[in-house]
C-alpha cells in the first residue's frame, strides 16, 4: 500500500524538491502552502506523515503541531531554518516526533520519513519480551502492552505512541543503561540520523508524566555521562 506523506511548506520551490523527491521514494505526496490549510488537510486526508514548516502564514506550525496532536499520533517531521534550541524544543513538547533544520539532505530527510514510518507501522517489541505479556508493573505504574496504554495509580496517563514505545523498551530490560545514540537506533529506528536532543526530550516529558517528582525521578534515571535506565 502506498504511503502518503504531507508537506506543509510555504515555500513554493521547498515544496516541490520535497514533492518530487518523495514521490522518486514512491511516496504519494499532498501539499499546503499555509498552516490553515495543512491543519485541515492533515485531519480530513488522515496522511501516512506530515513533514511541517515551523514558520507559516496563517498558523503557525507549532499550533498546527499541537491540534493535530488533540485528535491523531500521525508522526509529525517539524522543519525549521531556526537555529535556536528552545524552538526544537517546543516543537518536541508539542508532540513532533522529530525535526530537521534547514539546509538538509534529501538523503537525511527521507531516512528520517523512512525511520518515521517503520516505527508508526511496527510498534516495538523487545526481544527479551515473554509471548503473550500484556502489562509490565512497577509499583503503581502499570504498562499495558496491547492497549499501548499506561496508567499511574488507576489512573490513565495521556502518553504519545513515542513516549510509550521509549517507556516500554526501558522498561523491558531494568537496570540496563542505554546511551541515547542506542535509544534513537532502537526506539526512533535512526543508525545514522537523529539529534540526540530528541530523547532528552522526550525523557523529560515521560518524567513529567509518570513520576511523582520529575526532578528526583525514582523510575527513568540518568547515569551521568553514559545514558538512561529504568529502575526496577
Amino acid at each position: 500500500m502506498d504511503r502518503t506523506i504531507l508537506i506543509i511548506e510555504d515555500e513554493q520551490n521547498i515544496n516541490d524538491i520535497l514533492k518530487f523527491s518523495l514521490e522518486k521514494e514512491g511516496y504519494k505526496t499532498l501539499s499546503a502552502f499555509d498552516g490553515v490549510r495543512g491543519l485541515e488537510m492533515a485531519l480530513s486526508e488522515n496522511p501516512d506523515l506530515i513533514l511541517l514548516d515551523v514558520m507559516l502564514p496563517c498558523l503557525y506550525g507549532f499550533e498546527v503541531c499541537k491540534k493535530v496532536r488533540e485528535s491523531s499520533q500521525i508522526p509529525i517531521i517539524m522543519l525549521t531554518a531556526r537555529e535556536d534550541e528552545v524552538d526544537k524544543i517546543i516543537g518536541l513538547e508539542l508532540g513532533a516526533d522529530d525535526y530537521i533544520t534547514k539546509p538538509y539532505s534529501m538523503r537525511e530527510l527521507t531516512a528520517r520519513v523512512k525511520a518515521n514510518l517503520r516505527r508508526s507501522a511496527v510498534p516495538i517489541i523487545p526481544k527479551a519480551e515473554p509471548e503473550g505479556q500484556r502489562n509490565i508493573v512497577f509499583g503503581d505504574l502499570l504498562i499495558n502492552v496491547e492497549r499501548y496504554e499506561v496508567s499511574k495509580g488507576g489512573e490513565v496517563i495521556d502518553i504519545t505512541l513515542r513516549e510509550f514505545e521509549l517507556l516500554k523498551f526501558l522498561a523491558m530490560q531494568p537496570g540496563k543503561i542505554f546511551s541515547r545514540e542506542k535509544l534513537l537506533e532502537n526506539v526512533w529506528g535512526y543508525e545514522y540520523y537523529g539529534d540526540v536532543r530528541t530523547v532528552d526530550v522526550t525523557i523529560r516529558r515521560l518524567r513529567e508524566k509518570i513520576e511523582d517528582d520529575p526532578s528526583m525521578p525514582k523510575y527513568i534515571i540518568t547515569k551521568r555521562g553514559v545514558g538512561y535506565y529504568f529502575n526496577n
